[in-house]
């Protein structure tokens, strides 16, 4: 009985080592010989998907901040004006040097923006809210406009709608907090993180359609 055992664990050993490293080999094959995503296209996606992802992540930390009036408040924002930065660079290869700035310095405003509507609406201060708000969307649209001067494969009312869809989760979480609503306040983080992913991948998709020949 207990050669029989010996003799049955052998071979399940002998099997796994067998089986792993081809499993791996067709994984990996059936990743790279797709061609609707080539690694020049897939290390695209990944990389602005985590810069998006950064981009409500480190907002929602500016909130939190910010709403409990947090001494790391200007640390976390200046680390969230940095991925502003970082999803202007990232579009410098394509786009060039002065195209990536200037959607930087759009991101930036989008931020300053939010932080004046975050505060407007912690102190109870109605016409600044107001005003800053509709400053913010306004910012927004002139994202958009600026993102499908760029690119004719994007819809300019798809990236607003995109946008202000957006602004609304931001302004959602931070209403949930400011009423200590935490289950509302992690539902508007969770839906606004998918929502961010596919306006990546709207973004990603329109690259890579515009510029073919670099993602071969």
């Amino acid at each position: 009985m207990k050669l029989l055992l010996r003799n049955l664990l052998l071979s399940f050993l002998l099997f796994t080592f067998i089986l792993i490293p081809f499993k791996a080999l067709a994984i990996e094959n059936s990743t790279f010989s797709d061609n609707s995503c080539s690694k020049a296209a897939c290390d695209l996606r990944m990389e602005e998907r985590r810069l998006w992802i950064d981009h409500v992540s480190w907002t929602r930390s500016y909130i939190i901040s910010a709403v409990a009036s947090l001494e790391d408040k200007d640390d976390v924002a200046q680390r969230l004006l940095k991925n502003q930065d970082d999803i202007g660079n990232s579009i410098k290869p394509v786009y060039g040097e002065e195209a990536g700035n200037s959607l930087a310095k759009l991101l930036r405003e989008h931020i300053e923006l939010a932080g004046q509507v975050v505060d407007a609406a912690k102190n109870g201060n109605k016409t600044d809210l107001d005003k800053y708000n509709k400053l913010w969307y306004e910012n927004a649209d002139e994202i958009a406009d600026f993102l499908s001067s760029a690119n004719p494969n994007y819809s300019n009312k798809t990236l607003k709608d995109m946008l202000h869809k957006h602004l609304q989760f931001v302004t959602d979480q931070v209403v949930a907090r400011l009423n200590k609503d935490w289950k509302a306040d992690i539902a508007a983080y969770d839906k606004g993180e998918d929502h961010m992913i596919e306006f990546a991948d709207i973004l990603i998709d329109g690259i890579i359609k515009q510029f073919p020949e670099k993602f071969k």
